[in-house]
C-alpha cells in the first residue's frame, strides 16, 4: 500500500529451452510470507509462455528452491552440442552456469540447482 519493493527476481533467458532465476531476494520484514515463493511461481509462467522447459539458479538457498521442486545438479546440465555452443557465449551468466575455467571458481558455495518445467 505504501510503495515499498518486497521482492524482486529476474529470469534470464539462456538458451531456447534453458533459463535462469536471477537476483531473487525477499526484504527480511516480509520473509516466509509467501512472497519469494510468489515471484518464483511467476518467473516459472513467464518462462513456460516463452516455451522454456528447464530453470536453474545458484543459490545458497538450497531448501527454499528443493520446496519450488528445484533440485541440486552436476556437471553434466546440457547436451555436448548444446555445451560446445554455450561454451561460445559471451555472457558471464552462461559461463558461471557450465562452471567455465575463465570464470572465478565458486569460492562461495553456492549451489547449482536445476527444475524441469
Amino acid at each position: 500500500a505504501d510503495g515499498q519493493v518486497i521482492g524482486c527476481g529476474a529470469l534470464h533467458v539462456m538458451w531456447e529451452d534453458l533459463g535462469e532465476i536471477r537476483t531473487l531476494i525477499v526484504h527480511d520484514d516480509w520473509l516466509h510470507h509467501g512472497v519469494g515463493r510468489a515471484i518464483v511461481e511467476e518467473l516459472e509462467q513467464r518462462a513456460r509462455e516463452l516455451g522454456v522447459s528447464r530453470l536453474f539458479c545458484l543459490t545458497f538457498e538450497v531448501d527454499f528452491f528443493t520446496r519450488r521442486g528445484f533440485s541440486p545438479i552436476g556437471e553434466q546440465v546440457v547436451d555436448p552440442d548444446v555445451y560446445s555452443q554455450l561454451v561460445r557465449s559471451p555472457d558471464e551468466g552462461v559461463a558461471e552456469f557450465l562452471d567455465l575455467a575463465h570464470v572465478k571458481p565458486n569460492t562461495l558455495g553456492n549451489t547449482r540447482m536445476l527444475k524441469h518445467l
